[in-house]
């Protein structure tokens, strides 16, 4: 089986004839960012203090105090734990084969239907301590973890990634063979309520996908 974090970008292109587009060329990424969503008054004062954290701390912490201290608190604030429809896992087992080939890993955080176990996966995350890793290339290792679940979908919607690089956010979007990875937002400066804007809007597009699917109206709370 080859695991994600094996994975490098040129090698899953050839592998699986990808095409990696810019973000004006990639309908559903470009959709996605421009997806409006409101910051409260209690938020930005919340994330003013989070990014107050992050800045005297990210050069010191490891990848885990990171995850603890930072990342975590921003995806608790967005509350992907939707009505028990759908919800953001971590470290959990995602497996598949993409033509022909068995590909493997543990995401840091992935966001899928399903309560206790994942079932159906949106969204995928890794997360580095460092700008760039010798022993890894998140960026690879979210598009394969992306690829197994553009197969668990059965290609019938797009699927949405993020790596973290220490203070640096990069979204992705893949849909067919195509996908697209932004530049990076950085946390330390007023781009971490663009952040939190584009992971709100992530929440509503899978609200709207389970409505469509399910053909039943939810709660928007």
């Amino acid at each position: 089986m080859l695991t994600f974090s094996e994975c490098k970008i040129e090698k899953l292109e050839k592998m699986f004839n990808l095409k990696s587009l810019p973000v004006k060329q990639m309908p559903v990424l470009e959709m996605w960012l421009k997806t409006s969503a409101d910051i409260l008054e209690h938020e930005r004062i919340y994330l003013l203090a989070l990014q107050s954290y992050l800045q005297e701390h990210v050069h010191t912490w490891n990848e885990q105090e990171l995850a603890m201290h930072f990342i975590g608190p921003i995806f608790a604030l967005v509350q992907f734990d939707y009505q028990r429809q759908f919800t953001l896992f971590a470290e959990r087992s995602l497996e598949g084969s993409v033509n022909g080939i068995l590909m493997g890993g543990r995401p840091d955080g992935m966001i899928a239907t399903g309560y206790r176990e994942p079932e159906q996966p949106y969204f995928c995350l890794q997360e580095y301590k460092k700008a760039k890793d010798p022993e890894g290339d998140p960026e690879a290792q979210v598009l394969a973890a992306m690829l197994v679940a553009q197969e668990i979908n059965q290609h019938q919607m797009p699927v949405y990634g993020c790596f973290v690089r220490g203070r640096s956010w990069y979204f992705m979007a893949l849909q067919g063979q195509e996908y697209a990875t932004t530049d990076g937002y950085v946390a330390t400066k007023a781009e971490i309520f663009d952040i939190v804007q584009i992971l709100k809007a992530l929440k509503q597009i899978i609200i709207e996908r389970i409505i469509s699917q399910k053909k039943v109206i939810l709660p928007t709370a």
